[in-house]
Order: structure tokens, then C-alpha cells, then sequence
């Protein structure tokens, strides 16, 4: 089920992207991207960090030919299907290529990207605690009004 939603958050990323950007990011550039944040989180060896480049990069290529095709009406549930398997085959392909704590913190970065990214605070509070990510339905109820 997660991996549905990681395909659904990065189909729907990449489009927003592409439809609020002047320039379409490219297949490469968006991999480049992601090899980063990876690599930060990793601690990838140069193998997997070309392996991983390539399955990326062909999801992307792919991903992004599916969101050109929505820009043009050409778009067919076939697409979203298609998306969903290549998006679950790349993340299954990078998982097998992880090794123990890189395959919990692949994990983890998964999740995360789900929930839409790690929040950043800045300043002195930063270092000294993270935010509180609240997730599932206790994230949408609005906070009681106090009486002053």
C-alpha cells in the first residue's frame, strides 16, 4: 500500500513540478536529485550509487513521458497502471541492492517522502529538538480554540 502512495506523491510531484516551472526539469536532472538525497541518507558505495542512478533515471524517463502525455489528453488509466508497477519494480530494485541499515533507512526516507519531505526549522530551536510530524487522520483535526 505505501508504495502505491510513493508512486501516486512522486507521479503527482512531478507534475506539479513540471506545471509550476517555467523550464520541465529533465530525467537527469530530477535523478541527480534524488541520487543526492539518497547519498546523504545512505551513505551510498560508488556501485550502488550507479546502480541506483540508472534505475532512476529510467523511472523518471518514463514518468515523465506519462506527464506529458496528461499535459496533452493523451493520458489512459494503462499510464497509471504502468506507473504504479515501474514506480514498485525500481523501488523493490533499490531495496534488493541495499545492505541492513540502508534498507531501514531507505525505508524511512520512503515514508518521509510520503508525508511530503522532512520539516525544517531554523534557528537555535532547531538543534535543539524536531518538529512533531502528526500523520493519519489526527493530522487534519484543527487544533481546539482557547479562550483568552
Amino acid at each position: 500500500m505505501k508504495k502505491y502512495f510513493l508512486v501516486l506523491a512522486l507521479f503527482f510531484g512531478i507534475t506539479t513540478y513540471t506545471n509550476a516551472q517555467q523550464k520541465v526539469p529533465t530525467a537527469t536532472e530530477l535523478t541527480a536529485k534524488s541520487i543526492d538525497a539518497l547519498d546523504k541518507r545512505l551513505k551510498l558505495n560508488p556501485t550502488q550509487k550507479n546502480i541506483i542512478y540508472n534505475y532512476t533515471l529510467d523511472m523518471y524517463k518514463e514518468q515523465l513521458s506519462i506527464s506529458r502525455k496528461q499535459q496533452n489528453g493523451t493520458f489512459t488509466e494503462n499510464d497509471v497502471a504502468r506507473s504504479y508497477k515501474l514506480q514498485n519494480e525500481t523501488t523493490e530494485k533499490i531495496r534488493s541492492i541495499l545492505k541492513g541499515d540502508q534498507q531501514t533507512e531507505y525505508d524511512n526516507f520512503v515514508e518521509e517522502q510520503l508525508r511530503g519531505g522532512k520539516k525544517k526549522k531554523k534557528g537555535k530551536q532547531a538543534k535543539e529538538e524536531e518538529e512533531e510530524v502528526v500523520t493519519g487522520i489526527s493530522g487534519l483535526i484543527l487544533p481546539a480554540k482557547t479562550s483568552s
